[in-house]
């Protein structure tokens, strides 16, 4: 689910981090919990802006669980890692740190990644930006255990905390629904409350086939595009095979335009041939991308966007950026938001 573009090796792991966090998160952005649809000095708000935003708080399980502890584990870089306490947590990316609070354990955590944005954890201090970990901002707060996506970095940082003597546990980055379950579970094994993990992906799962289960009786099933859009670095972007959108789009019931039309790479600069052959009937993009090309007024503009049946209709699903692609304890809100923008109801931008 990580973006291929061309360009310098920098601009390529700024995109890498931001569709990590994911997803897997990259241009260390400063979220906010407004969801966009132009911002004051740019096109006037589009309906979308009323109706995508996906409640910026999680639902921990109703128990808190105890960890029971030591417990050596496998990380996802190969280590084993063991891990003797989690009394103070730092989760390094702000789908990580949703699996932590959801699981009831937030009140270990004493930091955050700049994608960690809701509401119970935004008092915590920042202390890495997807690919831009602080190995001195981590240390300083004494934690027992980081937890880490397999994107974060630079490397140099994360073997300074291992020097440190601090278990590092490296959780493969989400790409699809079918990850759900195997994160929230690596994490609640790590932390010794592996029941509450069991019981978490349940909960999840369980909550994304009930709204999957809803998807309209459509004869013919929309199409669906995911752009990546940075307006300000001149970035656009359309999905293609492995973008990590495709099981979202899927399971609301359409079809991902981008990987149907034969785009192999993960992402592919988007042009107008692209939209002519993807021939889109919506758009899904995070909200951050939207706002900055100037709401949906602006995204129409972009040369080819206007052609499409996506763009003739103005039908744009805007989902928030740190939640998007997590892949996590809240993707049955997504996939509800998606839906509502794909099929009517007050979210369709038309």
């Amino acid at each position: 689910m990580h973006p291929q573009p061309e360009g310098t090796d920098g601009t390529v792991r700024r995109l890498r981090t931001e569709l990590a966090g994911a997803l897997l998160s990259v241009l260390a952005l400063s979220l906010t919990t407004t969801a966009c649809g132009g911002s004051s000095d740019a096109a006037s708000p589009s309906p979308v802006a009323s109706s995508t935003r996906t409640a910026d708080r999680v639902e921990p399980l109703d128990s808190t669980p105890q960890p029971r502890l030591p417990v050596t584990v496998r990380s996802a870089d190969g280590r084993e890692v063991t891990v003797e306490q989690a009394e103070r947590i730092v989760p390094l990316s702000g789908s990580l740190s949703e699996i932590v609070f959801t699981l009831g354990l937030g009140d270990r955590v004493v930091a955050r990644d700049v994608t960690a944005t809701f509401e119970q954890a935004a008092a915590l201090p920042v202390v890495t930006r997807g690919h831009d970990v602080s190995a001195e901002g981590v240390l300083s707060l004494r934690p027992d255990l980081v937890v880490a996506e397999s994107t974060t970095g630079p490397d140099e940082a994360m073997d300074q905390i291992r020097a440190a003597g601090v278990p590092v546990l490296v959780v493969e980055g989400a790409t699809g629904l079918d990850d759900v379950g195997p994160r929230i579970e690596a994490v609640a094994q790590a932390l010794g409350v592996p029941s509450a993990g069991e019981e978490l992906t349940r909960r999840t799962e369980e909550r994304v086939a009930a709204v999957a289960e809803s998807v309209p009786a459509e004869k013919d099933k929309p199409r669906v595009a995911f752009l990546y859009l940075r307006g300000s670095a001149s970035v656009y972007l359309i999905g293609g095979k492995g973008s990590g959108a495709t099981s979202l789009i899927e399971a609301a019931g359409a079809v991902d335009a981008g990987a149907e039309s034969g785009l192999e790479k993960d992402f592919t600069a988007l042009t107008s041939e692209a939209l002519v052959k993807a021939a889109p009937d919506a758009l899904l993009v995070m909200s951050k991308g939207l706002e900055s090309v100037g709401g949906v007024d602006g995204l129409v503009e972009i040369p080819g966007i206007a052609q499409t049946p996506a763009g003739m209709d103005r039908q744009i699903v805007s989902v928030e950026d740190g939640v998007l692609l997590n892949y996590g304890p809240r993707t049955d809100q997504v996939l509800s938001s998606v839906m509502e923008q794909l099929y009517g109801g007050e979210g369709g931008a038309r």
